[in-house]
This record gives C-alpha cells, structure tokens and sequence, in this order.
C-alpha cells in the first residue's frame, strides 16, 4: 500500500501542471530524505548519534563541482569518483570515532564535520567560501534534465531505489545483526556477530547515501559552497529525521517534507495572518516542533504506521535447505575444562580459583546464594569478562581471553540473567538471530533481495527451535510484547538456533509458570540426550535437582562443594549457606 501511494504521488507529480514553485520544492525535500535516509540507518536503527551527515553531502557536491568544472570530466562519472572518496573518507573517520560511545561519539562527529567545513572553506582550489559557480546541469545525451520535473523524477527514481534497498537489507541477517547493534554489544557479540564491522559499514553506507545527496544538489543549485554544508545543517538533516521517525525508513520522507515546508511556509503565512513582518516564523516553527517531540516521541510516521501495519511474515520455508550442523562431541568427552579461574574487581575478589568440568551430553548446575559470583562465572566462561587468573579450555582449546564473539562461534551459546532481546522484532526473527554465524550474506545481496534461499534456511531453523521450545503460538508476535516467562523460552530457542556444543542458561525458568517448567524439563534432558552440554544457572531448586547430574555450589565467589544432587541436598556445608545454619 505504502507503495502504490508513493508512485502514484510520484506519477502525478509528473502529469498534474503543478507551479514550477512546487516541484522545485519537491525536488529540496527528495534531496534531503535521501540524506535523513543514512540517518535513520545510522542513528535510528543502529543507535549511533552524528551531526556531521552535511560534511558528507558536501564531499559529494564539491566533487562534482571540481572535477566537472576544472578537469571537465562527465558528471555521471564524477558521481563514482565521489563514491570512492566518500567511502574512503568515511572508513578512516569510522575507525577513529565508532570506538567511541556515549556523549563522545556526537562530539567526534561535530568536530570532523566543522573540520570538513573549514576544510572546505579555506582551500582556494575549491574557491574558498565563496564556492564554485557555474556548475552544468545533468544532462543524457542533448537531453538536459534542468531543475524541473525532469529532476524531480531522477531525484525520487534515486530515492524509492534508495528506500526499496534500506527495507530489504534491514529485513535480512545482515539487517537483523544491525537491528541487534542498538541494544548494545552484548547481544550481538554473543550470537557472533562482529559488532564494530557493522557499525563502520552502517556509517560508510549512510555517507554514500549523503554523498548522492550532495551530487544531486551541485548539479540541481549549479553552485556549491561550503554554508550548505556546516554543522548548521548537519543538525537540521537530524532534525528531519528525528521529527518524522528516526527509526522508520518511510519517517525520512515524512521529516524533510515536513520540515522544509514549515520552514518555507510560515514566512508566508505569518506576515499575512499577524499583519506585521520578523522573525516569528521562527517561534512559531520551533512552537510547533517541540509539540511533535513532545506528543510523538517516536515521530510522525508512528502516528502514520498504525494505518499500515507489518504484514505477517509468510511462512514459505518447508522446503527450504537445513542449515549446516557442527560435529557433537563423543559421549565422555571434556567439553568444559574451568582450571582454577579467578576474578578480581578492585579490592573486590568476584570469582576464587574454581575448578570444574563438564561431560559431553552433561547437565550441570552451578547454583549458590545471591552474590555467590555465579554470574561473574558465566561471563568468564563466555568471554564476556577476562580472567584475572587461571584459565578455561572449551574441547580442549584455550578460550579464555578470547572475545564473546569468538568464543560462540566456536560453539558456545548463552542466555542472560536480564533477558537481551531486540523488541521491535517478532519472536521468529529474534530466534533467527542466533543462526547468524551458520550462514553468510553480503550488504549487497541483501539490498538486491539475492539471499532469499539462505533467508528461508534461517527461518526453517528458527521455527524449528520455536516449536520445540513451545512457543509456536507467539512466533509472529513483537518480542517486546510477550511475558517474561515467553521472552525467556525464546532466548532458549534463539541459544540453540547456533547449534552449540555447550549450551549455558542462566535463570531459564525464572517467571515460567509449573507447566512451563515440566516443559521445559523436558526440553534440557532431550538437549542433553542429543550431545549438547548444559550449564545452568538457576534458583528453582526442584527444577535442578530434577534435570542435573552434577552440580557445583558456589559462596561468596569461592568453590563450596560438587557433586551429585542427592550429595548436595545432604552436604551440611550447603544447608549452612543457604540457610546460615547446619541445621
């Protein structure tokens, strides 16, 4: 539907005899949806706030207007040309500034975008501040598209292209994995996923699409120069966005429309309705702006998007390919070696020199009192946390001091005591994260819809893991919607979806009701009996006794007591623990 109504607005653009006033606006506000277009991928899907979008659309107009102007190259060429530099300009900045977080990584961006700025303004070969003027307009063959309806349909061919491509790549294991990026490294990180390399891919792609921006202005104005692209506007475009829905695709267009005609507007209407001229255009813009903020936090497009709700997904993948499966390890193999590991924070000993082991096809628990350090052991074992000493061995390899990253694509899978989800995703996307690292697809074949095969092969696994978890009957439904009992068995289905080797849960069954503990019971001894090795976390203590082998009881961050459930329930050293008396 969304679609149909752009192209029909785009195709009566074109027929109706609209004032040149118009489409000359139209024309301003497809430019700068295509710039709010990399912002919405930027900041609004991946979580990286930046003020420095207009040095970019800069780098693309200056290109244009130099190489056109002085070396006479075609502009059709010069718009490669500037791809390149922006990619290249946009890596370098990228590998400087994305490491940062917080409120630093919005001052990196208005430092770097202010230097462009200058940089700009200041080389004489780029005419200084007062720009390059005489610039052609784009031309195919003797046709000259000019600045009329012409341009207005190359602009918005650019942009639906642009908006066609984003929606494809965003629904996609590529756009899944930048989805994951928002709610911090943790997640992403523990499902496999190089969380810095999609960061500096987010930010080179935004750039490319601010750079098209920019070649598409230098040619639309006929001059360039360096007011157009300062940090003045590097906040607008964000503004744009942020008023029509930083983290809606469609809210780009939405935000520029929005904007650009307020902004022209009410230097119209104001004089004639107050009688008197000045800046209270201004006011009221701003008047007018803060409400939007203040009632739609989320912009306008959310207010729109309830008239156009997300088709249910259609499940076409029954005979789509199995995913590869890694080789289990043969039954009383050591799957987990944890030699003597010690975590200090401070003045603060966490973890004490414990030693455990787990056998292929084991379930263990590691249970204690709050404050016991059994957390603290998941994210030593998991990467999450560096040792301070001793080491872990997974099948025998060194893993400690390696990254979470690499230690689940060695087949390790977790789940976390504070449920990590992304919860504007459904159930069954949330869950196809996890398969992340058991298939591969490029930016560029997920914007060109290419990965359709493997995409079916994630689905066909997610469901599989959904169904065997129980939760069949919520896997369209937003992940943020469900219980927390219903979020929990989905961060199971989503562990499994990696096909691990060692599978540790923490506080599975916390917030499930009786029956969905025999369920999932069940589900961990059927795991186990598959080869899979369980390490569990839990305060359910009938749930532990009933589905481990073997269990290690931890106090204040040192090894109590292993040994067997019935061993456990009878050591007096645990009833004093727990209950602070033997007896």
């Amino acid at each position: 539907m969304k679609w149909i109504i752009l192209f029909g607005f785009v195709a009566l653009t074109v027929v109706l005899p609209l004032p040149d006033f118009w489409i000359f606006q139209l024309n301003y506000i497809g430019l700068y949806a295509l710039t709010c277009l990399g912002l919405v991928l930027l900041t609004g899907i991946t979580g990286l706030t930046s003020f420095g979008q207009a040095a970019f659309v800069g780098i693309g107009a200056y290109t244009t207007a130099f190489l056109t102007l002085n070396l006479g190259i075609s502009p059709w060429m010069t718009l490669g040309i500037g791809l390149i530099i922006t990619a290249l300009s946009s890596i370098i900045l990228g590998l400087i500034t994305l490491r940062m977080s917080g409120h630093y990584l919005p001052l990196a961006t208005i430092s770097w975008g202010l230097a462009l700025y200058y940089l700009m303004g200041n080389l004489e070969a780029l005419g200084k501040y007062d720009g390059l003027l005489g610039l052609k307009s784009l031309a195919v063959g003797e046709f000259e598209i000019g600045q009329g309806r012409s341009f207005f349909v190359l602009t918005w061919i650019i942009l639906i292209a642009s908006v066609f491509c984003l929606n494809n790549l965003l629904d996609s294991q590529v756009g899944r994995a930048i989805r994951s990026l928002k709610s911090g490294t943790q997640l992403a990180e523990a499902m496999g996923i190089n969380t810095f390399r999609y960061k500096v891919t987010v930010f080179v792609l935004s750039a490319l699409l601010a750079c098209v921006s920019g070649w598409l202005m230098a040619h639309f104005q006929r001059t360039v120069n360096p007011s157009a692209f300062g940090l003045k506007m590097g906040i607008e475009y964000l503004f744009m966005t942020v008023v029509g829905g930083v983290g809606y695709v469609w809210g780009a267009l939405i935000g520029a429309g929005i904007i650009k005609l307020l902004d022209d507007q009410l230097q119209v209407l104001l004089p004639r309705l107050i009688g008197t001229s000045g800046s209270y255009e201004i006011i009221v813009f701003g008047i007018i702006l803060v409400s939007i903020l203040k009632f739609l936090p989320n912009g306008l497009w959310s207010l729109v998007s309830r008239y156009f709700p997300i088709a249910r997904r259609q499940e076409n993948w029954a005979q789509a390919d199995t995913l590869p499966e890694r080789t289990m390890p043969v039954k009383g193999e050591t799957v987990l070696d944890v030699i003597g590991i010690t975590k200090r924070f401070g003045g603060l000993l966490a973890v004490n020199e414990v030693n455990f082991q787990i056998q292929a096809g084991q379930i263990v628990g590691l249970i204690g009192p709050n404050g016991a350090g059994k957390s603290t052991t998941f994210n030593l074992i998991t990467g999450l946390l560096p040792p301070s000493s001793g080491e872990v061995r997974f099948r025998g390899e060194l893993i400690s001091g390696h990254s979470s990253r690499e230690i689940s694509l060695k087949g390790v899978a977790r789940t976390f005591q504070h449920v990590k989800m992304i919860p504007d995703m459904t159930v069954l996307e949330n869950v196809a994260l996890g398969a992340y690292a058991r298939g591969y697809s490029s930016v560029f074949s997920a914007m060109m819809r290419l990965n359709l095969s493997q995409e079916q092969s994630l689905f066909k696994e997610a469901q599989r893991q959904i169904e065997r978890i129980g939760i069949r009957h919520c896997m369209h439904e937003l992940a943020g919607n469900l219980a927390m009992g219903q979020q929990r068995l989905m961060e199971i289905a989503r562990a499994l979806c990696a096909d691990p080797s060692l599978l540790l849960l923490d506080e599975p069954a916390a917030g499930l009701r009786h029956k969905e503990k025999i369920a999932l019971a069940s589900v961990l001894r059927q795991i186990s009996s598959e080869g899979v090795s369980i390490l569990l976390v839990e305060h359910d203590m009938d749930l532990v006794m009933e589905v481990c082998e073997n269990l290690v009881v931890m106090e204040f961050g040192n090894l109590l007591i292993q040994g067997s459930p019935r061993e456990i329930q009878e050591s007096p050293l645990v009833r004093a623990a727990y209950l602070g008396t033997e007896h």
